[in-house]
């Protein structure tokens, strides 16, 4: 039977997930911005959370720890510890490892550059990969304990994922992303696409998650510092990927 993914907003702009296994009843919360609308989601569904997976420490990803915690005994899954201890953890994952939930299998990824600790979770069987705040749709997480090629190197990682992955990233930030993504290559037709589904969605009162990364690869400029032509935009043909990721980003930082 295939996984149930659930989606839903949290605080003022992270989003919250549920993905959940129909032959065991297993299911996990991918982050806990907050445990209030993560519970409701699951008494809509009446489903019993198992598993919590945490992608990295900051507050935003993991306040609802402790409530959930107490509510159900679920187990929580997180990364090893690099800077930052996260309350309430049982088991740390690295690079390599799998998570079960149920019966569906997750990959684990380390995916540092906006934390040291950050890791993500592709389900291959789902074509879900639960990235946080390394790809957002049309952007990437700001580098905040990383480098930029630490970052660059997290973002070709996940961006060798097949077409088919669907993207899910930890906040809607997608409206603002396109808005800046279209100063830099304004002629992208996938971009151009992308921000007239995102214009609607909005207007429609709708999240923009999952994102395809097939799209993500077309159209979301973090992920094309490789691409001669994004390079050259910026005046910096010539340079490496990891230097033109660097400027992107510190341009976005200032938008």
């Amino acid at each position: 039977m295939a996984a149930e993914i659930r989606v839903f907003p949290c605080l003022s702009d992270n989003i919250g997930y549920l993905i959940h296994d129909p032959s065991t009843k297993a299911t996990a919360a991918i982050d806990a911005p907050e445990a209030k609308p993560i519970i409701a989601a699951l008494e809509r569904e009446g489903w019993r959370l198992t598993d919590l997976l945490i992608t990295h420490h900051h507050a935003d990803h993991t306040d609802g720890i402790a409530e959930l915690k107490a509510k159900y005994k679920c187990r929580v899954v997180g990364p090893y510890e690099k800077r930052a201890h996260i309350d309430g953890l049982d088991i740390h994952v690295k690079e390599g490892d799998t998570v079960k939930v149920g019966n569906l299998t997750a990959r684990v990824f380390e995916t540092p550059g906006h934390t040291l600790d950050h890791v993500s979770y592709m389900f291959d069987e789902a074509h879900a990969l639960f990235c946080a705040d390394t790809i957002f749709s049309i952007g990437c997480g700001r580098v905040i304990e990383g480098t930029y090629p630490m970052m660059w190197d997290s973002l070709l990682k996940l961006r060798a994922l097949p077409n088919d992955t669907r993207v899910y990233c930890g906040h809607e930030y997608t409206a603002s992303n396109v808005k800046f993504a279209l100063g830099i290559e304004p002629n992208n037709p996938a971009l151009k696409k992308r921000a007239d589904e995102v214009t609607r969605l909005r207007a429609e009162g709708k999240l923009t998650i999952p994102s395809l990364m097939r799209d993500e690869k077309e159209a979301n400029v973090f992920l094309r510092a490789d691409v001669p032509a994004v390079a050259a935009s910026l005046g910096m043909s010539g340079k490496t990927p990891a230097e033109v990721f660097g400027e992107i980003r510190e341009r976005k930082n200032r938008a």
